[in-house]
């Protein structure tokens, strides 16, 4: 089978390898799609610690069932499948006390290699986190599983009310994730980029408000006088970070969702965490649960996917999509085999 690899960051190469037979309790699944995700573009650009070069990588998906190893009796050949590529342990310390995203064999028993033609699903994986696709559901509306299952882990717990406001910073993929979410809930939400199209983007798909941000305290004013209630940070970026707090009303929430490189430093005032009451809430990755919510939300289309779709690639082509991505062209492309 055909598998794209990342050999070293900026190149990737297309090889011929053996198509996997699955073991008892796996499955293989010919790929249908795939998507490209800020994870991949880093590692693209620079090199990822979770993304082992040389090697297979891509990890959003949904495909069609292949083969079944045996005691399968979840899935048969022929059934369409959305799936993630981790599932927890369930028996470590952290998995223990409900904090199954931070599993401590999670990203050692994670699958990569969705930039193929075939994806072989383990046991944990399929036994947990694999669901079979609805009809009405696209290939590419399926392989926002993984991404949108993030994006719920860290929503998930914030005692969001109807008309409460949110600013999300960041209008790539995962920020217009968390407006399209926050807006499912009944949220009114502000979005702050700086690109002018996905600016505009936001505002096609629900955005209340949408401004640069040269244009952020300005607007924030009119939008929330005394500040908003839920930061919502999607850029990565330590002055962000930082910035965060100073958009929140007193007793709000700020989610740092996007990674910064590690052994970066962040500095806050001590007296507008303490006397502002707020909340700093790291987020990473997702519990079973945060699945099962992803896909019900995907299923019951109570949030459209589609609009963050910039175009399709095939398999030979791949390279084409990250050098655009690396450009700031787009929000996520279709792969497919």
């Amino acid at each position: 089978m055909k598998q794209a690899w990342l050999a070293e960051p900026g190149k990737i190469v297309i090889k011929e390898v053996n198509t996997p037979s699955p073991a008892s309790g796996e499955v293989l699944l010919k790929i249908k799609a795939a998507l490209t995700c800020g994870t991949d573009l880093k590692a693209y650009q620079r090199g990822h610690a979770l993304i082992p070069m040389p090697g297979p990588f891509g990890h959003e998906f949904s495909g069609i069932v292949e083969k079944v190893g045996k005691g399968v009796k979840k899935f048969k050949p022929g059934d369409e499948i959305a799936s993630v590529h981790t599932a927890p342990c369930h028996q470590c310390f952290y998995c223990k006390k409900g904090f199954s995203n931070l599993c401590e064999t999670i990203m050692q028993t994670k699958v990569l290699g969705a930039f193929g033609q075939y994806i072989l699903l383990p046991k944990h994986i399929v036994k947990e986190n694999a669901f079979k696709k609805p009809k009405h559901m696209s290939n590419e509306e399926a392989c926002f599983l993984e991404p949108l299952s993030c994006v719920v882990h860290g929503v998930s717990g914030l005692p969001l009310k109807k008309g409460e406001r949110a600013l999300v910073m960041g209008a790539g993929p995962i920020g217009l994730l968390h407006l399209l979410l926050l807006k499912s809930k009944g949220a009114r939400v502000a979005v702050c980029a700086l690109e002018n199209k996905r600016l505009a983007l936001a505002k096609k798909i629900g955005a209340d408000a949408a401004f640069r941000p040269e244009a952020l305290s300005k607007n924030l004013q009119k939008f929330a006088p005394k500040g908003v209630d839920y930061v919502m940070e999607c850029t990565g970026r330590k002055e962000v970070w930082e910035a965060s707090v100073d958009y929140l009303r007193r007793g709000g929430t700020a989610v740092l969702f996007g990674g910064l490189k590690k052994g970066t430093t962040v500095t806050y005032l001590s007296e507008k965490i303490h006397y502002g009451q707020l909340t700093l809430k790291g987020s990473f990755h997702f519990r079973p649960e945060d699945v099962r919510e992803a896909f019900r939300l995907l299923a019951k289309k109570k949030i459209d996917v589609r609009p963050l779709i910039s175009g399709s690639f095939p398999l030979k082509d791949i390279e084409k999509p990250f050098q655009k991505l690396a450009a700031g062209k787009g929000i996520k492309y279709v792969i497919k085999g």
